[in-house]
């Protein structure tokens, strides 16, 4: 399953996913926009030679290149065409047999009178079989002529890219008269020559005509649609026409979503840095570990000699120091970051396209759903938005927003609106928890900000450095990451007010509304300008960090989306703590939150705003218009969601440990899935087991789940060592930080220098 064989694959196999949907085995196929197929053919000449069946394949491809193109002119001569703009030559020449006159054609090519084309697309015989009347003579014929020209093709393919299209077959019972004696079993026998001779005399040597026999699966599935029984129905010729330019442009244009034929990137200098890196601290762990255990096994044995008897072991098993944890962490990151390299750039694994249906996204959704129900628990606490409930959210939010990226369901707008509040959800709790934490406690050292950072964006870094990709990619982590700064500033800049000095005196409670009263004001300023914007985040070395395809539109994008949900969140956590300190709602065990005439209208008005956001996403007609109106609104549904789930005291009360388990490492599979369950950068889908879709799901899905929590538990041993909690060594650890992040800015200037 090696990348350089999924062009074989390309042109050899696939299967269709629903009706037009073609899947070759193992790779994804991009699908060329006019543009990037100018791209790629640019000052190229392009022939295909044979009958009408390649005269079709001939339409198909130009219209890549232009949409505008007519079938028009006479069915039985040569046709031109040409794209001035790129300097792009294509022609179909009418040599509808194998015969004497297509060779002299061909080997004017391989004598360099002519120039040579750079692509060469071949193929015929129903003609033959047609004009004998499916003779065995003519067979025999064809056999001739096909040996006559199969060295002159595979000249050309030294240097030159030849394919050679093998005939699909007819649909019997929709053919005329004069044309019942093509049968696909002649059709079979024709084919059988054409592979069996073609390539016979250039085995071991790397060019070869390369034998276009995809086709002939495309038509078995969809010949029943032609309208003669010969030709193929529009949609198979346009998947032809694709695959076609699949393979040739794929390892010019390089797209994400092409992974056939691609040949696999080459190593950054990073890249190199950090396997040597990787590599020392696994062969550092298992130094110290082996000093250790013989250490410990000579204090075993130690014996006393004057009684014959074994002492007790002088020291126990030693304890871990922070050198070792801090090398059995990396060791095992190590090993994952390999994983992480071999699925997603390695050609390793293979990669399929993914293909929405209905089915796919619901049927999961309540499978989960009937499992979460399944492990309820009682609370420890029954307070409003308690650690085990914010865990719950997280973790059925992260499984549906995950199950919408396997499935491909982005396609499907009324799904996107909902998953749109769903991201817009985590963005409400990073407000909430963040100001909550900031007002109650009023802890505004450098401790707690750098713990927080670390656990955010650790797992970022390392895959950027292993994975040779912008931080902007990961584009939730920045997201997040930036808006608990804008939070921390907000609040530690002067006056700093918490609650301990509010209680004492309600005039700072209107200091902190105008605080956030300016932090909106802010907001809304960036959002309506884009320039200010682009200016904070063009500065260097800001602009390393948000940068993507080489501006910051695509990061002012996802900022501007949930702009206002953060500002809702602290505004929630501000009013719904004065109302605990001021005792106005009741968060005892089994308790409504308000009197129970209270709490049923303001349940009511919850659970009407909850479904009316619902029908007004599901009934949705255009993207850019609603994810305009997205930042404003999206805050109903969350509002309404959080006080359906506290409002009556049993439902606070009980929570799903199921859920709650993947809301503890909701971060690290939001960040894994990239790499390691989607693949070519969520575009596609990883494949660890070819032919067994579902199979291969649940194995990935396993391996999946349990590397993010092993890599949550990394984070967390790693942020115990590089965050400690004395001042002084945390100050000597950020200035090594400083210098790891001048060092990674060095190298890669360094990098792009020898990519330019």
């Amino acid at each position: 399953s090696k990348g350089g064989d999924t062009c074989e694959y390309l042109l050899s196999s696939g299967r269709f996913l629903g009706e037009k949907v073609w899947q070759p085995h193992s790779c994804m196929m991009h699908k060329y926009k006019n543009s990037e197929a100018k791209n790629c053919l640019i000052d190229k000449q392009v022939v295909f030679i044979g009958d009408s069946r390649i005269r079709q394949l001939f339409y198909s491809f130009i219209k890549l290149i232009n949409p505008q193109v007519k079938e028009e002119g006479n069915k039985h001569e040569n046709i031109p065409f040409e794209d001035k703009s790129a300097s792009i030559k294509v022609d179909f020449l009418w040599y509808p047999e194998v015969n004497g006159s297509m060779r002299q054609r061909i080997k004017s090519w391989t004598e360099g009178s002519v120039a040579k084309p750079h692509i060469i697309v071949a193929g015929a015989a129903t003609w033959s079989i047609k004009i004998h009347n499916g003779s065995n003579e003519a067979l025999t014929q064809y056999k001739i002529n096909i040996t006559s020209i199969a060295p002159l093709l595979e000249k050309l393919a030294r240097s030159s890219d030849v394919y050679w299209v093998l005939q699909d077959p007819v649909y019997e019972d929709m053919l005329s008269e004069s044309r019942k004696m093509i049968t696909n079993e002649k059709i079979d026998a024709y084919n059988e020559a054409a592979v069996r001779i073609l390539n016979s005399s250039s085995r071991n040597s790397k060019a070869k005509v390369k034998v276009f026999s995809v086709s002939k699966l495309i038509a078995q599935e969809t010949m029943m649609k032609s309208t003669d029984g010969l030709h193929l129905p529009e949609s198979s010729r346009d998947t032809n026409a694709m695959i076609l330019m699949n393979v040739y442009c794929n390892k010019i244009i390089k797209p994400i979503d092409g992974s056939c034929c691609q040949p696999q990137p080459p190593l950054t200098l990073i890249q190199k840095l950090a396997f040597c890196f990787f590599t020392l601290s696994i062969i550092g762990y298992l130094i110290i570990n082996l000093i250790h255990r013989n250490n410990y096994r000579k204090n075993k044995s130690c014996t006393d000699l004057e009684s014959g008897e074994e002492k007790k072991p002088a020291i126990s098993p030693p304890n871990v120091s922070t050198l070792e944890m801090l090398l059995h962490s990396f060791c095992k990151l190590g090993l994952i970051m390999t994983y992480f390299y071999l699925c997603d750039r390695a050609n390793l694994f293979m990669k399929e396209n993914k293909f929405y249906t209905h089915s796919s996204f619901f049927v999961p959704i309540v499978y989960i759903v009937v499992l979460g129900v399944f492990y309820t628990e009682n609370t420890k606490e029954t307070k409003v938005l308690n650690r085990e409930q914010t865990d719950e959210w997280k973790g059925w939010m992260q499984l549906v927003i995950l199950i919408y990226h396997i499935s491909g369901a982005s396609t499907f707008l009324p799904v996107y609106m909902h998953i749109r509040v769903l991201v817009a959800a985590y963005l409400f709790q990073t407000g909430y928890g963040h100001f909550s934490y900031f007002w109650i406690k009023g802890d505004f050292g450098v401790y707690r900000v750098c713990q927080v950072l670390f656990r955010l964006n650790f797992l970022v870094v390392v895959l950027c450095i292993v994975m040779d990709r912008p931080y902007q990619f990961y584009y939730f982590v920045p997201l997040v990451t930036v808006w608990f700064m804008i939070i921390y500033a907000t609040l530690a800049i002067w006056p700093q007010i918490i609650q301990k000095k509010a209680s004492g005196n309600c005039l700072w409670h209107f200091g902190l509304l105008l605080k956030l009263i300016c932090l909106l004001t802010c907001i809304y300023f960036l959002s309506y300008s884009q320039g200010a914007f682009e200016k904070i985040f063009s500065f260097w070395p800001l602009s390393k960090c948000f940068e993507l395809n080489g501006n910051v539109y695509e990061w002012w994008f996802r900022w501007k989306l949930d702009r206002y949900v953060v500002f809702h969140g602290m505004l929630f956590a501000f009013v719904y703590l004065a109302l605990q300190k001021r005792q106005m709602i009741s968060e005892g065990k089994g308790d409504p939150l308000f009197s129970n005439r209270v709490s049923n209208v303001i349940l009511f008005i919850s659970v009407v705003s909850f479904l009316t956001y619902s029908i007004w996403a599901s009934s949705c007609k255009n993207k850019t218009e609603c994810n305009e109106l997205h930042p404003s609104v999206s805050v109903v549904q969350i509002l309404a969601f959080v006080l359906i789930r506290n409002i009556p005291g049993y439902v606070r009360s009980v929570y799903s440990s199921f859920f709650a388990w993947f809301g503890k490492i909701s971060l690290e599979l939001f960040i894994c899935q990239y790499h390691i369950w989607l693949a070519a950068d969520t575009k596609g889908i990883l494949v660890l087991i070819p032919g067994y879709p579902m199979f291969n799901v649940l194995v990935s899905t396993f391996i999946f789940v349990c590397v993010a929590h092993e890599i949550s538990q990394i984070t967390n041993d790693l942020a115990q060592i590089v965050v400690p909690k004395d001042n002084s060594t945390l100050l000597k650890r950020l200035l090594c930080i400083a210098g790891f992040f001048s060092g990674l800015l060095l190298f890669s200037a360094m990098q792009d220098q020898s990519r330019h």
